[in-house]
């Protein structure tokens, strides 16, 4: 095989040859790895298969024996590698082939941004294998993690951790650099092009230095500015041109040293070159390596800033928790933490784990992890979640779970598979910038002999053009456009309590047409509460406590789920149940008990006018009620009715302005509940929904989700995660509540941590935001070297006379990534739409 066109015949090929059920060529590796079903594993399938190869005109080796075909879970190994020494997408495209290469590699994803390379592979193949291959490809490599499907075993700390404390050191090296590079390149700044420009500055330096002496000088100046602040790009950029894998280093390399070499032979055999072009290049050499180490200091500086939402995520552990040994508490490493321990939490601490409390009550701010600003009231067999701020009281908590198992790590992991993920786009941009480096070399060498062969200004021309033209076609912001904004971006998803599952879901976010909601814990709380209590005309307004007594204390003797309601309103209120005697549950109709000696009953219309008790003055209430989907009681004391109750599964406080935001975007909305079709028209009428798809179970949902796709187009559909995870499945794109978090996140391709309704307008929006923001990058560096590069070879002399100095290529190839990196920045002032409005 030889390209792309090979891969696609081979596939389809195999794809052809019955017992086939998929099939994935790598053109890189020259392996296809073909599915079939246990019933076709046989040899016979397998000489089938070769077979259709050739008859396609190709050669085909088995590599796995038929009986080996189905590899054991245990065999595929995921390691993550940080590499060391890259520095732009032909790098990147480097280091994944050289990868792809090894024998039992599967995949290879490599990401310039993180410096950190995704490899899937199988047992076969160790890690010093996969560090020599990336070594011999010309970087380091060092083992951040590796992950099989039975354990997980960090090597070092996670990746935006060391990305971030990595760029700080090379921010403050490059640094050193940069100073050191100004104060030595200023004299011979001042020397040459001083002279040029000030012309007493010139007879200045003839009468009391004396030009060859001032180029001994700037030689001696530039030659140190070369072995002491641009050494870097030397001890990078010869080799990897020797190797055939030239990058953005060997064209800061091979330009600087041509501007360098052609000085230094004017200055010490002048008698070699014409006199027309006898000239010094020095301070265009040092300039050139000033400005790009400032541009890669304001870039590393820069790239810090994109992983600071995660660094803050990791940070939120603490490193010692107080644990209960032997009955007392003692503090012991976090480390040593076990599953079922039980752990003590002191206000202002950080909750160490997830867990369960056992004893106490306080507030939590949970907003690191949900987005959500306000803390939540946490009492006796709540959850707590690993990571989040105990604020007042003391908690006893019982951990559940530790390391990976906890939903910090869990949110840490996805974040990190998202920003280490890549779009289409960015393979496309990959294979560019993989002949992006040569074809620079080749241009320059055609400027060189250009200028050469068909102009007056001969050699000194020839040199400065091509030079130009090498140092300013820098790949860096190409490489970096796609990945600096997926970091930016899905990093302030995670501030906001939005988590994506990987790029796909950031990219499709955007195409979305329509929103379809499930109601029960998704547009409403998920649970019944009590919402109106209205009394009985001759009731006195001050008997309303005493009444939700009376409620409370008889509901809490029944297991029905909406009694519980009515005992939490009371205990929320701090009201104090009474006693009660005499327990009486009627199937259908109510129940009733004595309470201070007087026969209280909570039931239907129907039980109270089979007891003979009179309605009429409270019938409006509860008829209106009623047509509201809400359940709605009477509550009665001895033989007269004192009151209406209603209970219901109220909307969620943002769900009505969240609809309405998306309204405005243009977005059709609608409901799909299993709930009976009066409940949720009620729901949906009240959150001004105008679609509502009712009665349905979880199987129907996804049959109302594809006809919504055929009337709309690209559907999102917004549910809790767990019953609803067909739906989800099926939905362009699936986004679930923060409920049931651990099954969300297996389920969905979005999830909402803090549970509001409003994040999906967030969530939509901000992934316009963040693909918008990478179509720009990619648009000015791509139009960025398009436009350049050509004024850099010279083209507008004939026309106009203008030439792009070597020192403002410099310039301009600096700016170029800075640029890149700032707009990724600017996402990070992405603010939620609904909190605007």
């Amino acid at each position: 095989m030889s390209c792309a066109s090979c891969v696609g015949r081979v596939e389809r090929a195999i794809a052809k040859v019955n017992g086939v059920d998929s099939v994935n060529v790598n053109l890189a590796t020259e392996r296809t790895t073909v599915q079939i079903s246990d019933s076709a594993a046989d040899v016979e399938l397998s000489t089938s298969i070769a077979q259709a190869i050739e008859k396609a005109g190709y050669q085909a080796t088995l590599h796995q024996d038929p009986q080996q075909i189905n590899t054991p879970a245990k065999d595929d190994v995921r390691t993550v590698l940080r590499i060391d020494g890259m520095s732009c997408a032909s790098c990147v495209g480097r280091v994944e082939r050289a990868l792809q290469k090894l024998e039992g590699v599967i995949d290879a994803s490599v990401n310039l941004a993180t410096e950190i390379a995704n490899i899937h592979h199988t047992s076969m193949v160790d890690t010093d294998q996969l560090i020599t291959q990336v070594e011999q490809a010309g970087y380091q490599a060092t083992v951040v993690q590796q992950q099989s499907n039975s354990t997980t075993e960090h090597t070092t700390q996670l990746p935006q951790k060391s990305y971030s404390e990595r760029r700080q050191h090379e921010a403050n090296e490059l640094f050193k650099k940069l100073i050191v590079a100004i104060i030595l390149a200023l004299p011979v700044f001042i020397l040459e092009m001083g002279s040029h420009f000030i012309p007493t500055l010139h007879h200045w330096v003839a009468s009391n230095i004396g030009i060859q002496n001032s180029w001994y000088l700037q030689f001696i100046l530039a030659t140190l500015v070369l072995i002491f602040s641009g050494r870097l790009f030397y001890t990078h950029g010869i080799p990897a041109l020797f190797r055939g894998a030239p990058d953005m280093n060997t064209l800061v390399a091979v330009g600087s040293l041509a501007a360098y070499s052609f000085s230094i032979i004017a200055t010490f055999l002048p008698q070699l070159l014409p006199e027309a072009s006898l000239a010094v290049y020095y301070e265009s050499v040092v300039v050139i390596i000033v400005l790009i180490l400032f541009g890669r200091y304001l870039e590393a500086k820069a790239k810090g800033q994109t992983s600071q939402a995660i660094e803050k995520l990791i940070q939120l552990q603490p490193k010692v928790a107080h644990v209960k040994r032997d009955g007392q508490f003692i503090d012991v490493e976090i480390t040593d933490v076990k599953s079922n321990d039980i752990v003590m939490i002191k206000p202002s601490e950080s909750v160490p784990f997830d867990g369960v409390v056992i004893e106490g009550q306080s507030y939590i701010d949970e907003s690191m992890i949900t987005g959500e600003s306000i803390a939540v009231q946490k009492t006796v067999n709540a959850q707590v979640i690993g990571g989040t701020l105990n604020q007042q009281g003391q908690l006893i908590v019982q951990v559940r779970a530790v390391g990976s198992d906890t939903a910090l790590a869990k949110i840490i992991q996805l974040v990190e598979n998202a920003q280490s993920s890549k779009l289409p786009i960015q393979n496309l941009v990959d294979k560019i910038t993989m002949w992006f480096v040569p074809t620079i070399l080749v241009i320059a060498v055609l400027t060189f002999l250009a200028w050469m062969l068909f102009s007056e200004q001969g050699l000194s021309f020839a040199l400065i053009n091509a030079v130009s033209v090498l140092i300013i076609a820098c790949p860096c912001a190409m490489g970096l456009a796609t990945p600096m904004s997926i970091m930016v971006g899905t990093g302030r998803a995670a501030e906001l309590g939005i988590l994506f599952r990987d790029v796909q879901a950031l990219q499709s976010a955007k195409d979305i047409q329509a929103v379809a909601f499930d109601k029960t814990g998704t547009l409403t709380e998920g649970h019944p509460i009590l919402t109106d209590l209205l009394l009985a005309p001759d009731v006195k307004d001050n008997d309303v406590d005493l009444i939700r007594q009376y409620a409370a204390s008889l509901e809490s003797a029944s297991e029905h789920p909406i009694a519980k309601s009515i005992v939490e309103d009371a205990q929320t209120r701090g009201l104090a149940l009474l006693p009660i005697t005499d327990f009486q549950a009627h199937v259908g109709l109510g129940v009733q008990a004595q309470i201070d000696g007087k026969t209280i009953r909570i039931g239907s219309g129907t039980w109270m006018q089979q007891l003979g008790f009179s309605t009429t003055a409270l019938q409006p209430y509860f008829d209106e009620l009623t047509s509201e989907a809400k359940t709605t009681f009477y509550l009665s004391v001895d033989e007269q009715i004192f009151a209406v109750i209603a209970v219901a599964d109220e909307a969620k406080a943002d769900a009505k302005s969240a609809i309405k935001a998306l309204y405005q975007e243009k977005f059709h909305v609608a409901m799909v509940s299993g709930d009976q079709q009066k409940t949720a028209e009620a729901i949906a009428q009240s959150l001004g929904i105008d679609q509502v798809i009712a009665n349905v179970k979880p199987a129907q949902k996804v049959e109302a989700i594809s006809a919504l796709q055929v009337k709309y187009g690209k559907v999102a559909f917004v549910g809790d995660g767990i019953n609803d995870a067909p739906a989800l499945a099926h939905a362009d794109l699936g986004i679930a509540m923060g409920t049931g978090t651990d099954i969300a996140i297996e389920t969905a391709d979005v999830v909402l941590m803090n549970g509001h309704v409003s994040s999906v307008v967030d969530c939509i929006a901000l992934s316009s935001a963040t693909i918008r923001n990478i179509q720009q990058n990619l648009f000015w560096a791509f139009i960025y070297n398009v436009a350049l590069i050509p004024v850099a070879a010279g083209v507008l002399y004939p026309l106009n006379g203008m030439l792009l100095s070597p020192m403002f290529a410099a310039f301009a190839m600096a700016l170029s990534s800075v640029f890149v990196v700032t707009n990724a920045l600017r996402l990070k002032r992405f603010q939620s739409i609904t909190a605007k409005n």
